[in-house]
């Protein structure tokens, strides 16, 4: 698994994901841009995602849904706050609603992507920022952690370019 630590620091209001990714920067960051590659690994296995909108450019949104096995489906939305490419990504990070429009019921937070050489390969940090701690709470009741980690794991499949559904 690439999950090499996952650290939850209630008093930085935070959660921190690090992962190590067999492949250079530029190739770690072709995970997140191309949107072919994202919908491959973002949710986890049982939740596949579909972007709908994906365009790496601050100030745009990036809207996606994530299918249940249920066929339900769940929206979701990023802005993009600012793109160092290929090192570094943040974006506010919210919830949709039926109908992939911001759900206001649900915390809106800030998730940096951070990308750096590691190892020979390369170090890949998600850290999410929650408004207040109720809204940490909240989302790690929903299952953000068991998710991502779950999600991250999909990655080295797509690195060694093992097909998807393999």
């Amino acid at each position: 698994m690439t999950v090499t630590d996952v650290r939850k620091d209630p008093d930085a209001l935070t959660l921190a994901i690090t992962v190590s990714l067999d492949a250079t920067v530029e190739r770690a960051w072709q995970l997140w841009a191309d949107p072919r590659q994202l919908e491959r690994w973002w949710g986890p296995p049982t939740y596949p995602a579909t972007f709908v909108d994906h365009d790496l450019t601050v100030g745009s949104r990036i809207t996606y849904f994530m299918t249940s096995p249920e066929d339900e489906r769940y929206f979701g939305w990023w802005e993009v706050l600012a793109v160092d490419a290929p090192r570094r990504l943040e974006v506010r990070d919210g919830f949709g609603d039926e109908t992939g429009q911001p759900n206001d019921e649900l915390p809106v937070g800030t998730m940096v992507v951070t990308l750096g050489e590691h190892d020979g390969g390369t170090e890949m940090v998600i850290t999410s920022h929650f408004p207040t701690l109720e809204a940490m709470e909240q989302v790690l009741a929903m299952g953000q952690e068991e998710g991502m980690v779950q999600a991250l794991g999909q990655i080295d499949a797509i690195l060694a370019g093992t097909p998807s559904g393999a």
